[in-house]
């Protein structure tokens, strides 16, 4: 199973992005997944879920602004994030929970957001 992160990038504050994870040897569909971000000094948190059936949730800091999706044709999960803010500057990561068939974690590899002027 791998994912693979894309999509980050320096941004104005203000400014849009979305950010794109693919997957290959498992299944976007039969899993839950999530967006999380890791900032330089600070501990990895969640930034949005979604399970299997489409249920979501947002971390308070991006409630309004961050929206998670997820194509099961394209096994690919988004997060579109808009109204970026200089505290949204991390990297940012996929995961998915447990996943279906081979029950663990797996994680992608991140990509770097950068919200500057």
């Amino acid at each position: 199973v791998q994912l693979q992160a894309s999509g980050g990038g320096l941004v104005q504050p203000g400014g849009s992005l979305r950010l794109s994870c693919a997957t290959s040897g498992s299944s976007v569909s039969l899993n839950n997944m999530g967006w999380y971000r890791q900032a330089p000094g600070k501990e990895r948190e969640l930034v949005a879920s979604i399970t299997k059936g489409g249920n979501i949730h947002y971390g308070d800091s991006v409630k309004g602004r961050f929206t998670i999706s997820k194509d099961n044709a394209k096994r690919t999960l988004y997060l579109t994030m808009s109204s970026l803010k200089p505290e949204d500057t991390a990297v940012y990561y996929c995961k998915i929970d447990n996943d279906y068939f081979y029950r663990r974690d797996y994680w992608g590899r991140g990509t770097l957001v950068t919200v500057s002027s």
